[in-house]
């Protein structure tokens, strides 16, 4: 599979078999996200990957219960170490940076086979607490990752190209 196929079939899974991910195929897809680019190559992202059911089942419940996410093979809470600083165009880069190896672990895991989902309706708090993470820690996004129950590629509705993207000038 090449990068364009990979970014073509995805999808965001909401369904996952109960089959488990093995450490090499985890290892693989964590490695590709390693190798994000990052503001000033900070690597402000720190991931927690949890495969324990009971702990998946109480990061669904953190998450608005949302039932998808205790099914998932893996959950991975993607946080961010800020260091307090902005980019010289006004940004914070720790959430870029996190969304960043967030897509490349994506289309890693497509390239393995498996189906994920980003989660933005969470309660930091409560994913905090079950997991450890410090207060000082940013958690981002929690991704759901698994082998997913329907492998059948993405059927994507996007705007045309021309409705996202100008060139040398603003001109929508």
């Amino acid at each position: 599979m090449d990068v364009y196929e990979a970014i073509r079939t995805r999808k965001s899974v909401r369904s996952y078999l109960d089959r488990e991910i093995g450490d090499e195929v985890l290892n693989r897809i964590l490695g590709a996200g390693r190798l994000a680019p990052s503001a000033r190559n900070d690597q402000e992202w720190r991931l927690v990957v949890v495969r324990d059911r009971n702990t998946k089942r109480k990061l669904s419940e953190a998450a608005n219960n949302q039932g998808f996410v205790a099914e998932a093979g893996a959950v991975i809470a993607c946080c961010g170490v800020s260091g307090g600083r902005l980019m010289r165009c006004g940004q914070d880069p720790m959430p870029i940076d996190v969304a960043i190896i967030i897509d490349h672990i994506t289309l890693a895991a497509v390239e393995e086979g498996l189906g994920t989902c980003w989660v933005g309706s969470f309660y930091a708090d409560q994913v905090r607490t079950i997991l450890g993470i410090p207060d000082d820690i940013a958690v981002v996004e929690l991704l759901a990752m698994g082998y997913p129950k329907d492998p059948s590629p993405a059927g994507k509705n996007r705007l045309a190209l021309d409705e996202v993207a100008c060139y040398e000038s603003w001109s929508f």
